[in-house]
């Protein structure tokens, strides 16, 4: 399956060094994965969380949502190791935190080619500095490399509000010019881009309230950090019915003989491009195998 087709909505972090959590994700109905090296694992446990990682991919079967492992920074003392094990275990991408600029996207390629990683092991990175912020289109250009392998922008809300002092209100509206740089940068990158975490898993309408902000914005999805986060993520990114529907009306209608050798036809007194055409049948690809997973 084309990278480019799977659904992201609801992306679960899970700390690596949590084994009880680890053994209940074949139950869950997230999209995705992230576990967790950096944050959410202190550096006495860095080491049992390898190793917890290492027998779940060992025993990892077919199927089941995509895997991804957040390595520490590669200038930190674990980043190097972190990286290494996260080439054995052969997730489906890598998530670097704290990047700054393209140098640092340069960097983790290099080593992962270095490495014989297979080309299907994909790259995903944080967006939670301010140089990234500044650095936002340069860093999106790897999307558009054949040679690189960045698939996915992730929002780190939490660091952004950390490192810049911006006040953290509700509806985040001191964050939201940062959420839209994002999300237009990855869209000219031809890049996934997830919204951050909301931090008080309890409040469910509020969090609810959040994802539908984020996909009223643009993002793919949203990182979620508690299992009750999940459902409320995967309705909001997914398609309504009525989208749907169009999406279906414009594939049907550039599938006429007749529009075969068009760029542009009419359709219910509007110009529908070719472009419209390519977003349809991804956002159907997407919604079938969402579809598929439940």
């Amino acid at each position: 399956m084309n990278h480019a087709t799977r659904p992201r909505r609801s992306v679960l972090f899970v700390p690596a060094s949590n084994e009880r959590a680890i053994a209940k994700l074949a139950s869950l109905e997230c999209d995705a994965v992230i576990f967790d090296l950096e944050d959410a694992v202190a550096p006495e446990a860095k080491a049992d969380a390898r190793e917890n990682l290492r027998g779940f991919f060992a025993a990892r079967g077919e199927g089941g949502p995509e895997c991804v492992i957040r390595i520490n920074p590669l200038a930190s003392e674990w980043g190097t190791e972190d990286l290494l094990a996260a080439r054995a275990c052969k997730p489906d991408a890598v998530l670097l935190p704290k990047v700054n600029s393209p140098r640092d996207v340069h960097d983790i390629d290099d080593m992962l080619d270095e490495t014989d990683a297979p080309a299907s092991m994909r790259l995903w990175i944080m967006i939670e500095t301010a140089k990234a912020m500044l650095n936002i289109g340069p860093l999106a250009e790897f999307g558009r490399d054949g040679a690189a392998r960045l698939d996915c922008f992730v929002a780190g809300t939490n660091d952004l509000v950390k490192e810049t002092g911006i006040l953290s209100t509700p509806d985040r509206r001191y964050l939201a010019p940062w959420l839209m740089q994002m999300v237009l940068a990855a869209r000219a990158g031809g890049l996934d881009v997830l919204d951050g975490v909301s931090n008080d898993f309890r409040d469910l309408d509020r969090f609810a309230g959040e994802c539908a902000d984020g996909a009223a914005m643009g993002f793919d999805g949203k990182t979620l950090i508690h299992p009750a986060q999940i459902d409320p993520a995967n309705r909001a990114f997914s398609p309504s019915e009525a989208v749907l529907a169009e999406a279906k009306a414009i594939v049907a209608a550039f599938a006429l003989p007749e529009n075969a050798r068009k760029g542009v036809i009419a359709r219910d007194g509007q110009m529908i491009e070719r472009l419209h055409l390519a977003q349809a049948e991804r956002l159907l690809a997407r919604a079938g195998r969402a579809l598929r997973k439940g």
